[in-house]
């Protein structure tokens, strides 16, 4: 279903504009009351806000911490897969985050991908076929203080290759 909503709403619009707006419209994504603030025009470079609403605060006053990862957790994979394209499969692994300080205000999240990492990435994948990857982030305020680290694995491989690997396991 969000496969074919894709290609359709791509005859309209961008696909930064598509990826932000696809995200702040989903249901899903919705319920962790994070919008997505700005993605890059190359996709490379996504901004997340996290606010401090009734819907997302603990007990103690701030944000929840499922809160917090639920906001993030979706963000690197489908920016990795609208990146590097349908020849590839993209997939979360692991997360683990560090919860340093008390989120008593907004929090902000940026997501990074350098022309240099995708390079890495498809060289790598087409020696191998498949890679593990480690992302990381943090979530902090507008200041800067840092209320989490993230860190995210990520499984990358050719679509070939995956569907070899899961034939094999049959």
């Amino acid at each position: 279903m969000y496969q074919k909503a894709t290609a359709f709403l791509l005859r309209f619009m961008s696909q930064s504009t598509l990826f932000k707006w696809g995200f702040n419209i989903s249901p899903m994504y919705r319920h962790t009351k994070a919008k997505i603030v700005s993605v890059s025009k190359d996709l490379q470079e996504v901004r997340i806000k996290i606010p401090l609403a009734f819907g997302n605060r603990n007990f103690v006053g701030s944000i929840f911490g499922g809160s917090l990862f639920a906001a993030t957790d979706p963000i690197f994979m489908i920016q990795l897969m609208w990146i590097l394209g349908k020849d590839y499969v993209v997939w979360d692994k692991a997360a683990t985050i560090k919860y340093r300080k008390p989120a008593f205000e907004n929090a902000y999240c940026n997501f990074m991908l350098s022309d240099e990492l995708l390079v890495f990435i498809k060289k790598e994948v087409s020696l191998k076929g498949e890679l593990n990857l480690e992302f990381q982030t943090n979530i902090c305020s507008r200041d800067g203080v840092v209320f989490c680290e993230l860190d995210k694995t990520l499984y990358i491989a050719t679509k070939v290759h995956y569907k070899q690997k899961m034939a094999l396991r049959k």
